[in-house]
């Protein structure tokens, strides 16, 4: 199975993802991140996603090749949340399938870690107090 990796501005639909498994695999492992009401000490109630798409696109095709190939894995599916969440919205999920637990776990720690680092996807938080940041994270500069 090829990898599935892509942005959406919708919420985020998991039966898909964790349906598109062959009857090799032995193990499917499904990570979400959610909005949260804190971080780093302030109460939050809600973040806005924003990406230069094309770039980020191609970032998470990279990641899934990478987790593919590195852990021996059949399949990884990473879906990006961008525009305005609520807390308790999923953000991001990945699903890895894979022969063995070991390497799905793996595979799955490494999606979420390189998503992070080389990802261009920009997080602004909004809190209850009516600030609002970005978190310091991924500069367009480093993904070029």
């Amino acid at each position: 199975m090829e990898a599935d990796m892509h942005l959406t501005h919708n919420a985020i639909a998991l039966e898909p993802l964790l349906a598109s498994t062959s009857n090799a695999c032995g193990a499917s492992l499904l990570f979400t991140g959610t909005v949260r009401e804190h971080n780093e000490g302030r109460p939050v109630n809600g973040m806005r996603y924003t990406a230069h798409e094309p770039l980020a696109e191609k970032a998470l095709a990279e990641i899934c090749r990478e987790a593919e190939q590195q852990f021996a894995v059949a399949t990884c599916h990473i879906v990006h949340r961008l525009g305005e969440l609520r807390l308790g919205d999923i953000s991001v999920a990945i699903v890895v399938h894979s022969a063995h637990r070991a390497a799905a776990y793996e595979a799955s720690r490494f999606a979420i870690e390189a998503l992070k680092a080389r990802v261009p996807i920009f997080k602004q938080e909004f809190y209850t107090d009516g600030d609002a940041r970005y978190l310091d994270g991924q500069t367009l500069d480093a993904a070029l």
